[in-house]
């Protein structure tokens, strides 16, 4: 996978872009080749130098490049086609909304097994009632 990773200070990033094992997370250190850099800071045109020839080699192998790399590869005319959308997508929210409606139901499930626990308890000791007049 051609990835960045990043390597500036705080508050001043910028980024080697590194060909890894995808396995392996970008902060491990091991990367197969250094294949150029990335500082966010610089003007466009300045930002991105890469060695052309080895992100081709790597793209004809089958490594795949992270959303961000591909932008910027697209952007440079490096490979052609379409950037993609790295934004982080919505359906996290989601997924938080469906656990909230659950655990609001959760409540009213436990609240209306206690009060048919309690009808049934009250049935069953005017029947015991019943039967003791009965006897008696």
């Amino acid at each position: 996978m051609i990835r960045l990773q990043r390597v500036g200070r705080r508050h001043d990033p910028s980024y080697r872009v590194v060909v890894t094992e995808k396995a392996s997370g970008p902060r491990a250190g091991k990367s197969v080749e250094n294949l150029g850099h990335y500082d966010a800071r610089l003007e466009k045109g300045k930002d991105f130098i890469v060695k052309t020839e080895r992100v081709k080699y790597w793209l004809s192998v089958g490594a795949q490049p992270s959303g961000t790399v591909h932008n910027l590869l697209v952007r440079e005319g490096i490979i052609s086609g379409k950037k993609r959308d790295v934004r982080p997508s919505k359906t996290i929210k989601k997924t938080e909304t469906a656990q909230t409606v659950q655990a609001e139901q959760t409540p009213q499930t436990i609240t209306e097994t206690v009060q048919t626990t309690n009808e049934e308890v009250k049935i069953e000791d005017k029947v015991e009632e019943a039967a003791q007049e009965a006897s008696v």
